[in-house]
């Protein structure tokens, strides 16, 4: 392999997708291995130098001029993320990654890829869009024709993907068989899923500084985008049932988002603003803070294809609860209380059982600790996925 280019025009924003949280993780462990060039937005890079990735070929592809309209901004990203390709000299013996299956990230590499057959292109593809007639798809009421959008923009970009890519980048194993071919095999559509950074979480245990159960602030704790998918505002409605069997429950809701205002209005609505604090987006000591002084990590997503986000907080010992979705029976096969799917009083119950039963709480505790420590350390995981490039024939 002589170098790497990653393309990731569509991050934008403040807060930190799981995506981004890949692209990020993953590049900082890689480049000591091979030679990486950094394509991506002006927001992007200000995420990515915030989060400690500064490589001395990082540069800025397209601006955030037209953030105001999410359909423009995305044409225009695409469109300019295109033209740079066209004069971007890239060798047969490079590879490209889109860090996203959106068009601002597929469109470039694709470009790229039919400039020069020989070159290997990774391909990003960590969900698929939820069809819109489906019962449990998040783009409901005035979010219907959104949705329609969402789902048929993928369609092309999925069999261009599903043809044209050497390898493929999924978050789960039920995305696995969509992308296997005559041509591709199980071994190049790779599983990343995420990881979990344990320095800080082994320090803390180590230092005997922890905090007892009875001690904590926030009986539970959620950290997500504040999107329709994440099921955010079902939280709100699934903690004021908890509320009404225990009147002091607290709640920390760490992240930001389009539902922002949704959310503090539904808050309002159900009289628990008492209950809740909206922290808006925090990483690294701030948000750790958070999670060790809290009980229980949420993980209320209607639609997902895994979420790493509860993984983060499971390492601090957080026994989670979420809904019985597929992708989450092989990222957390333990650890979790699942719910079915998408019951909001189960789910408020579940949550009160491991408050009120400290041997339920212990078990679980202790299974999402082995569990993100054996399988999810960030350390473990890029080395891992690095071999699979290599193993794949992508030298």
């Amino acid at each position: 392999m002589k170098n790497l280019f990653i393309i990731s025009n569509w991050m934008q924003g403040t807060g930190l997708s799981g995506g981004d949280r890949i692209l990020i993780e993953l590049t900082k462990r890689w480049h000591q291995k091979i030679n990486i060039s950094l394509f991506l937005s002006k927001e992007g890079d200000e995420i990515c130098r915030r989060e400690g990735l500064n490589l001395p070929k990082q540069k800025v592809w397209v601006t955030d001029i037209f953030s105001g309209s999410i359909l423009i901004d995305g044409v225009y990203r695409t469109l300019k993320g295109i033209y740079n390709s066209l004069y971007t000299t890239i060798n047969r013996d490079d590879i490209i990654l889109s860090a996203s299956d959106f068009w601002p990230d597929f469109a470039p590499a694709f470009i790229l890829k039919l400039r020069n057959p020989r070159i290997k292109w990774i391909a990003s593809f960590y969900l698929f869009a939820p069809k819109p007639w489906l019962k449990n798809s998040p783009y409901r009421g005035t979010k219907r024709f959104l949705g329609l959008i969402y789902w048929v923009s993928q369609l092309p970009i999925y069999y261009i993907i599903k043809k044209f890519a050497d390898l493929v980048f999924v978050t789960s194993e039920p995305d696995v068989n969509p992308f296997i071919t005559k041509e591709r095999t199980s071994e190049k559509v790779v599983i990343v899923r995420g990881g979990v950074d344990m320095t800080p979480v082994k320090k803390y245990f180590e230092s005997g500084e922890f905090i007892s159960i009875e001690q904590r602030k926030y009986d539970a704790c959620f950290v997500g985008r504040f999107h329709y998918q994440k099921g955010v505002l079902e939280l709100i409605q699934i903690w004021q049932k908890v509320c009404r069997k225990r009147p002091q429950s607290r709640l920390a809701i760490i992240g930001t988002g389009p539902l922002g205002g949704a959310i503090q209005n539904k808050i309002n609505q159900l009289s628990i603003q008492n209950n809740i604090d909206l922290l808006g987006f925090m990483d690294g000591t701030e948000k750790f803070e958070i999670f060790k002084q809290s009980k229980t990590v949420v993980h209320p997503a209607t639609y997902d294809s895994g979420g790493m986000a509860a993984a983060e907080a499971m390492a601090w010992g957080l026994p989670g609860v979420g809904f019985d979705l597929e992708a989450l029976k092989t990222y957390y096969p333990e650890g979790m209380l699942k719910t079915q799917c998408f019951d909001l009083n189960e789910f408020a119950r579940n949550i009160l059982l491991l408050l009120s039963n400290r041997n339920a709480y212990e078990t679980l505790s202790q299974e999402a600790t082995r569990l993100i420590r054996e399988q999810w350390d960030w350390e473990k995981r890029a080395e891992e996925i690095f071999k699979c490039i290599a193993k794949s024939n992508m030298s």
